[in-house]
Order: C-alpha cells, then structure tokens, then sequence
C-alpha cells in the first residue's frame, strides 16, 4: 500500500462515515451510471469500466475518451432552536423518508453559499426564518451519492406552516426526540452530534438506530 493509504486504514473513515454502511471505493454507483449515457463533449456513449491512470472505474466516452467524473451533490440542513432550547424537526411528507422525523434541508444550488441554503430551505420546508450559525457535522451518503452539512440554526422569525413536504412540524425538549421515529442516518447522526455538544449529560441509546434508508 501507498503511504496515504496506510495513512487512511490507520485512521478509518472518519465521523462522516458513520451514516454509510456502504464500502468505500467502488466508483460510481450503478443507479447513477445508468442515468448517465452519453458524452458532454461529443455525444459519444459513456462505458463504466478501468480507465488507465485511474485508481477506480470510471465513465468515459467510448468515442473521444472524455472522463465525465461524477462527484456527490451537496445537501444543506439545519437544527432549528427556539429560545426555550427546542429541536424544531419537520414529519415528512414526500418520498424518502415519508411520515418520519427529520431536519430541515436540500440541495445547495450552484449559485448561493451554503449559509443561503440553510435559510432558503428551512424557510421552505417550515416557514421559520433562522440564523445559521455553529457547523454540526458532515455526514456522506455514498449511496445516495450526497454528502450531507448539517449547522445549528436560531429561529429568529416567521411562522410554522405545513406544506406538501412537511405533515406535522414540531419543537421537542432535547430529551424528547422521537429517536425511534428518525427518518434518516444523517439526522440521527446530527442530532447525536448536536446533543453531544450542548447537552452531554443526555446519552441516547446506540440502539435508538433510524429507519433504514432506500
């Protein structure tokens, strides 16, 4: 093994790697390869396969040889407090995840700052306006090819209102998170990390796991 390797079994994957079952190092995923077909640059059909000078398999142009890399998409949420110190989260109301406790959050566009994200989108799923503040965590999801950033976020204003995405929206004390009702690994991730750094004299069990995740 190269030294960066030995490096990397010596230290694991690292607290991002917590939220993935998933091994490292397989390139891309199946799912994602078939909805990629064709070359940018000439049309050409893509071919998942070696690729010399390459460390994994790759999508390249059978035609022009063009490499089309495929990195994991950005998903922004936040932990919404209130000034009584509750955890604002939002039952789902789409696909994954539906009828199942989660935090605000979605994609970061290409064209704002993840701190727009994270107002943008809890304003969105919730109708509170919040004021980003402390980074949480990042959480990868290799299977669903996102890596997802989580921050603590005070609600500063606005109203709570449902929406087609968000059925129920609802403060819990930090002791009452519905642990057994948790939608997604990345949240419960979150939340633990969340409740490690300001309320350390609660210990959710390691069993209290998220529903498992299409």
């Amino acid at each position: 093994m190269s030294d960066w390797e030995v490096n990397l079994a010596a230290l694991g994957r690292g607290p991002d790697g917590r939220s993935t079952d998933v091994p490292s190092g397989r390139g891309v995923p199946d799912w994602l390869a078939a909805t990629l077909n064709y070359c940018t640059r000439c049309g050409g059909d893509l071919r998942l396969g070696p690729v010399e000078g390459e460390d994994r398999d790759r999508l390249a142009c059978a035609s022009c040889g063009h490499v089309a890399y495929v990195n994991p998409r950005l998903v922004v949420t936040t932990i919404p407090l209130l000034g009584t110190g509750e955890v604002v989260l939002l039952r789902r109301g789409i696909e994954p995840g539906r009828g199942w406790w989660a935090q605000p959050g979605g994609f970061l566009e290409v064209d704002e700052t993840v701190t727009e994200a994270a107002i943008r989108e809890t304003h969105e799923e919730t109708g509170l306006i919040v004021e980003p503040g402390e980074i949480i965590g990042l959480y990868s999801r290799i299977e669903a090819a996102v890596v997802v950033l989580a921050m603590e976020a005070r609600v500063v204003g606005g109203e709570s209102r449902l929406n087609p995405e968000a059925l129920e929206i609802t403060p819990f004390a930090p002791e009452r998170i519905p642990w057994s009702g948790i939608a997604f690994k990345t949240t419960h991730w979150a939340l633990r990390d969340w409740i490690g750094r300001r309320h350390p004299e609660l210990h959710p069990r390691l069993d209290d796991r998220a529903r498992p995740e299409e």
